[in-house]
């Protein structure tokens, strides 16, 4: 077939854009260096592999900005959030999946698409694609080496780059169900999402000293300069900030009562399903780049894992991105060389879905230019508007840093609702949105 389009990376935005433009009539191939080059964090060749959380986070859109950003990918037939509905495992109010069976879907579904081809080689340069082709660079936090040096070179960027770490998955079977109980915080969900495993002050503040001393992987040289990204913030980084910082985070005891004794701890360690078996559980919110020694010691302190075997350890990886409002153009093309655009994660948004937002949104932008139609983007008071907006601020700053979806990235809420606060506020916020993505999908047809 004739291609049309050049997808790099086939992660979660580069499958969501290949799909998205593939249902358009577009001719589509993704180029996905795996098996033949993996990562650091990859297991295996499939695509949109899930590295670090199996969760996509709240599924409330009734209050929640993610959430709304969930509703509004199924409103836009998102194939992410098809196989995400199709894959989940309990986690109360979040979305979360089993992570196998959601790759092995999404692989299924992008290679018996007819309109596009999986070419697993690694583009090392730009040139080695027809400069009068349409490209889409979704390649996400793991860029590798020879291409990142490409696109700094078309870009004049210096540096692309943050740390992100991933947390470690626990056999459930190892899990001490004496010590440990099911609840979700105020009992959301079916109540009984995720594994908690109570801590008194001794023990807390015995873990806490254990993190800070505990020894950590080190940085090459020329990763020394890289900064953290605060959305996936080292367990140990977070506890050198201060004694109280992780029971103010994510060992909060609130909303908690320990079914054993009939009380409240003063820390909790929280794991949510991993896989749809239930096999498998990670522990929320324990990236780490500590090393696999220390992180077995460190971690079976928690009451409850003391013979705890792990499935996976956490690790620490270097994640790319570009300085979107310096260098893209409203519709994410590089504004040097308008063919070539960038989508997911690479472009300043952070996490799963986002990525995966932004992903669909190129496909379509680039399919519509291929048909020499017109492309109208989403209202900004859509959370896929309020993203773009967040890419297209304008603001030339050499501090531009990826962004959650989150209610600070809309417009403010109109005049009669400004009052708001809480969660009528985010109420307010929500329903608007989804009105808004109604009405625009309604203007498409």
């Amino acid at each position: 077939m004739r291609v049309s389009l050049h997808i790099i990376g086939g992660g979660l935005a580069g499958s969501e854009a290949a799909w998205q433009a593939a249902n358009l009539g577009i001719n589509v191939i993704l180029y996905e260096m795996r098996p033949h080059k993996t990562t650091e964090v990859h297991k295996t060749q499939k695509l949109a592999e899930l590295v670090c959380s199996n969760s996509f986070r709240s599924d409330d859109h009734y209050s929640n900005a993610v959430g709304v950003l969930h509703q509004e990918m199924r409103m836009m037939d998102s194939l992410i959030m098809q196989i995400a509905d199709l894959h989940k495992v309990p986690a109360g109010s979040a979305l979360a999946v089993d992570r196998e069976l959601f790759a092995n879907e999404v692989e299924h579904q992008i290679s018996s698409h007819p309109n596009i081809i999986i070419q697993r080689k690694e583009v090392i340069t730009l040139d080695d694609i027809d400069k009068r082709s349409n490209i889409i660079i979704a390649t996400g936090p793991l860029t590798a080496k020879p291409l990142a040096e490409a696109i700094k070179k078309k870009t004049g960027e210096k540096d692309l780059a943050f740390f992100d770490a991933i947390a470690p998955i626990v056999h459930f079977d190892t899990i001490d169900m004496n010590v440990a109980w099911f609840q979700s915080r105020y009992d959301k969900g079916d109540s009984k999402d995720y594994i908690n495993c109570p801590m008194n002050k001794i023990q807390y503040e015995a873990f806490i000293q254990a993190l800070n001393t505990g020894e950590k992987m080190l940085f090459k040289e020329w990763e020394e300069d890289t900064p953290y990204f605060n959305g996936c913030m080292p367990i140990e980084v977070m506890a050198s900030r201060g004694t109280e910082t992780l029971r103010f985070g994510p060992m909060k005891p609130v909303g908690l009562t320990n079914e054993h004794n009939n009380t409240r701890p003063y820390a909790v360690v929280q794991l949510r399903q991993d896989n749809k078996l239930g096999s498998l559980f990670n522990i929320v919110g324990f990236q780490t780049k500590l090393k696999y020694a220390d992180q077995k010691r460190v971690f079976r302190m928690i009451p409850g894992l003391e013979n705890a075997e792990f499935a996976r350890l956490g690790g620490l990886h270097r994640n790319t991105f570009i300085n979107t409002p310096r260098l893209l153009d409203h519709q994410l093309r590089l504004k040097s060389e308008p063919n070539i655009r960038f989508a997911g994660q690479i472009t300043g948004v952070e996490g799963y879905v986002e990525s995966a937002a932004v992903g669909g949104l190129a496909g379509k932008m680039a399919a519509y230019e291929i048909l020499n139609q017109q492309w109208t983007p989403p209202p900004s008071d859509t959370a896929h508007g309020a993203l773009l907006a967040h890419l297209n601020s304008g603001t030339v700053s050499d501090s531009f840093q990826p962004m959650n979806i989150n209610f600070g990235l809309f417009p403010p809420i109109n005049k009669t609702t400004k009052k708001l606060r809480g969660i009528d506020k985010k109420v307010a916020y929500a329903s608007r949105s989804l009105v808004s993505m109604k009405q625009y999908l309604a203007s498409e047809l």
